[in-house]
């Protein structure tokens, strides 16, 4: 089962400045992410914290990593004050483990491939699947896509944009959608006017 659209979870991610925060608050986003593994988008735990403090409490802030340490992970986080972490790796079971004692709600994500990943099997709270080349930007086809368990809590991304995201949601049901290059004027740069139309078009309005 999926959230009905008016209130499918909206994740905007690779934020980087004030503006594109409160535009994403303002737009109705539920979670704004922000990067910490090499990638235009990447900000410090400094400034990660400056903003994450501008995000109400109803919004989940989320730090993202690509195969980072485990260390490294548990201390940017605490740092920057995020109260979610999502990898993006080769993690185990065991590192989802020592990080759940963090008190974060834990994001995995997954390429979608030949085998089917479930909201769950390393102890995550969300499954966020992403297109077979994760951060391209590129759809993938979403036809091919089983979706996931009743009440799982997966999160669709890879190539989503404005014009893309009702059909995307209507072909695979998810839980919540996720968006970064798709509501970008350039490479890391967003647009507030994108962010707001992306909400907006994903609660099919």
């Amino acid at each position: 089962m999926s959230n009905s659209s008016d209130s499918l979870f909206v994740k905007i991610c690779g934020l980087r400045t004030e503006r594109d925060v409160d535009t994403a608050v303002e737009a109705g986003a539920d979670a704004i992410g922000f990067v910490f593994s090499a990638s235009p988008r990447r900000i410090d735990a400094a400034t990660a914290a400056r903003l994450a403090r501008r995000v109400p409490a109803h919004i989940l802030t989320v730090g993202v990593f690509r195969a980072e340490p485990l260390d490294d992970v548990r201390s940017l986080a605490v740092e920057s004050g995020v109260r979610a972490v999502q990898l993006h790796g080769p993690e185990d079971r065991g590192y989802y483990d020592e990080l759940a004692a963090g008190d974060w709600t834990l994001i995995r994500a997954a390429a979608f491939g030949d085998s089917v990943p479930r909201c769950g099997e390393l102890g995550e709270d969300m499954l966020l699947l992403d297109a077979p080349v994760p951060g391209s930007g590129v759809a993938w086809d979403w036809s091919r896509w089983t979706p996931a368990g009743s009440g799982a809590k997966w999160l669709l991304a890879g190539g989503l944009t404005p014009d893309n995201v009702r059909d995307a949601v209507a072909a695979t049901r998810p839980w919540g959608v996720d968006v970064s290059s798709g509501v970008e004027s350039s490479r890391g740069v967003k647009d507030p006017a994108l962010i707001t139309a992306f909400v907006k078009a994903a609660r099919g309005g």
